[in-house]
Order: C-alpha cells, then sequence, then structure tokens
C-alpha cells in the first residue's frame, strides 16, 4: 500500500517531494489498528446496534400486544405460577437493551506511536514536537479513542469488549430462540405458512421452526469466535506477535453470522400468530399453581402448617376448581379473603405481571 500510494503521488508536482512521508515513522500496526478501529466503530453504527435493535422493537410490541394473555409458567419444565405472554417478551427486552447499551459504550481505540509505542523515529527526526499530543489529535479526529499505552499494536481490549458484549446479547438471544421454539412446540405459537416451503421430505403435515434453529446455531458460531478474540486478541509475547493477525480476520465472520441469526430471527418472530385457546387450556388445566396464593393467604393469617396442607393436597394429584375450592372453603379465614380465592383462577393468577409487560 505504501508503495501504490507512492505511484500515485509521483507525478503531483506539489507532493512529490514529500513521497518519503509516507508512512512517515509508522508501523504498519499504526495503520492497521486504525482500519480496524473505523470498521468496527462504522459497523456497530450501521448495522450491528441496528439490528439488535430492530428484534428488541419487535419483541417490546408483542410484549405490549401480549400483555394480558396469561400463560402457564414451567420453572424446571414443570407447572409453575402463571405469568402473561407478554411479560415473558418484556424480560428479553429488558436484557437485550441492557447489552445495546454496552455494545455502544465500548471505547473503539486507536494508536499512531511507532514501532513500539514510544515514538523513537518521531522523536529523533523532530525533538521539537509534542508528538503525543500529535497523535492524539489525529486518532481523535477519525472518531477513535486515542490510547497513548501500547506496544507495537493496540492491545485489542477494545476488539475483545465489544466482542464480549455482542456475545452476551447473542447469548440472550439463543435463550429466547430456544424459549420460543418450546412454546411452538407447546402450541402457544402457531407459524404463518409459506407457499412452496417443505417442513419434511417425509412428514408433509410439520411446519418447523427452522427460522429459530438457524438463529440459534449461528448465533453458537459468532459466540464462538467472540470467545476466543477476548482470550486470544488481548495477550501479545513481549512487543509484539502475529497471533492478533489472522484471528482479526475472523472479526467480520463473527459479526457476519450474528447478522445471519439476527436476520433469522426477524424472520421467525414475523411467522408467529400467538394461539390463546391452548395458552388458555393450559391454565385450566393446571389449578394446582393456586397453592402457592392459598397457602399465601393462609400464612397472613397465621393459620398452622399451610404449606404441609397444600403440599399433602396437591402434589403428585389431579387438582380440579371443584378440590381447590373445596379446601378453601373448608379454612379458617376471613370471608373476604376466602371469596377472593374462591374467586381466583390459574388465568386470572399473574400478579402484576401484564403492567410490568405494558411499562416495558
Amino acid at each position: 500500500m505504501e508503495y501504490f500510494i507512492k505511484e500515485q503521488l509521483k507525478d503531483d508536482a506539489e507532493l512529490a517531494p514529500a513521497l518519503e512521508f509516507v508512512h512517515f515513522a509508522c508501523t504498519s500496526e499504526d495503520i492497521n489498528n486504525l482500519s480496524y478501529g473505523l470498521m468496527l466503530a462504522e459497523a456497530r453504527d450501521k448495522v450491528i446496534v441496528p439490528a439488535y435493535s430492530g428484534i428488541a422493537a419487535t419483541l417490546r410490541q408483542l410484549a405490549h400486544a401480549q400483555a394480558e394473555q396469561p400463560m402457564l409458567s414451567r420453572t424446571h419444565g414443570q407447572t409453575a405460577s402463571p405469568t402473561t405472554l407478554g411479560k415473558e417478551m418484556a424480560n428479553v427486552v429488558a436484557r437485550l437493551e441492557r447489552q445495546i447499551k454496552q455494545i455502544g459504550a465500548v471505547e473503539l481505540t486507536g494508536k499512531i506511536n511507532g514501532a513500539v509505542g514510544n515514538y523513537n523515529a518521531h522523536v529523533v527526526s523532530y525533538p521539537d514536537v509534542d508528538w503525543p499530543a500529535f497523535a492524539e489529535a489525529f486518532v481523535t479526529s477519525l472518531g477513535l479513542v486515542f490510547n497513548p499505552y501500547t506496544t507495537q499494536i493496540e492491545p485489542h481490549d477494545n476488539v475483545a469488549e465489544i466482542g464480549d458484549a455482542a456475545r452476551r446479547a447473542n447469548t440472550i438471544l439463543i435463550d429466547l430462540a430456544r424459549d420460543i421454539w418450546g412454546y411452538i412446540s407447546l402450541g402457544y405459537f402457531k407459524q404463518k405458512l409459506k407457499e412452496g416451503e417443505v417442513g419434511s421430505s417425509t412428514m408433509p403435515h410439520k411446519v418447523n421452526p427452522i427460522d429459530f434453529e438457524n438463529a440459534e446455531g449461528n448465533f453458537g458460531i459468532a459466540n464462538a469466535l467472540f470467545e476466543h478474540f477476548s482470550a486470544k486478541l488481548p495477550i501479545s509475547r513481549w512487543q509484539r506477535d502475529l497471533t492478533d493477525s489472522t484471528v482479526l480476520r475472523a472479526v467480520g465472520t463473527a459479526f457476519g453470522h450474528s447478522q445471519i441469526a439476527l436476520d433469522s430471527l426477524a424472520k421467525g418472530l414475523g411467522k408467529l400468530t400467538v394461539n390463546p385457546e391452548r395458552l388458555d387450556a393450559d391454565l385450566d388445566a393446571a389449578w394446582e399453581v393456586l397453592a402457592e396464593a392459598v397457602q399465601t393467604v393462609m400464612r397472613r393469617h397465621g393459620l398452622s402448617n399451610p404449606y404441609e396442607q397444600l403440599k399433602a393436597l396437591t402434589r403428585g394429584h389431579g387438582i380440579t376448581a371443584d378440590s381447590m375450592r373445596a379446601f378453601i372453603d373448608s379454612l379458617e379465614l376471613p370471608a373476604e379473603a376466602k371469596q377472593r380465592l374462591r374467586e381466583l383462577t390459574p388465568g386470572g393468577y399473574a400478579g402484576l405481571a401484564a403492567q410490568l409487560a405494558k411499562a416495558i
């Protein structure tokens, strides 16, 4: 590149006498680190953050639209206190937006201080120049943060940091993709049909959640690379070794797989329709989840052994609306508390879930 630039300038009458100032006092890493910093800055601002933010916006819309749709929770895979579908989406929005902020907050740093970071050649050539100030002015003019303390290379801590933040965001979205995959399996979501799409070569009825599976797979590839960047790039033997050079060439690959995953996830979310009948049916078959409500009210009013009584009633037994209400009727509770429990249903026992979902 140095020779190419000199070739372009040699016939210019004004610039030809200054050809030897092309790459003056620089090491190759003075150029490379700034180039990577600029690529990462543009990618973050124009591609990476908008892509994550687009997913967050879609999930926020779903959180608001389904804020009041009750859903059976499944802690440890077992029936548990109800939530709402919107609240579960709001949880993801809150987590994802935190990581988006952290991706945006990473300082993308740069240096231009010579062969080992000490301005050796600069000072011997022009001893009266304030080289640190000159270097800082140049680096910051590019929109990067100046790093005054380096070896031959900028230490790549910033690449590790932005990769770690992206990896955390990807991990959150892997969690989402797996959960939605499961909800589709339970029938809580249906998928819009795509004309001509084949779900299985032998089972014509299948509509597979392939977009969420593709997202999970590509997030995994990206995260494997990001993890290696974090472990390897901040390490360089003494003042410089070349192990970083070949690894940095995969930065675009890592973000590329993240982008493929984000596109797949967006596509999958766009195909979903909620199946309220299935959600409501699961709740109506899980009256045992009201045991938490009943035993907590029993505690408030000083009844003895509430947990043990509810455990004996519910654990391993089929509980119906009638059996739960019969148990409530047997309790020595104030009339108002007893009536409130009798009117409670699994679908109506979601706490502040709807309020929290609407507030995201």
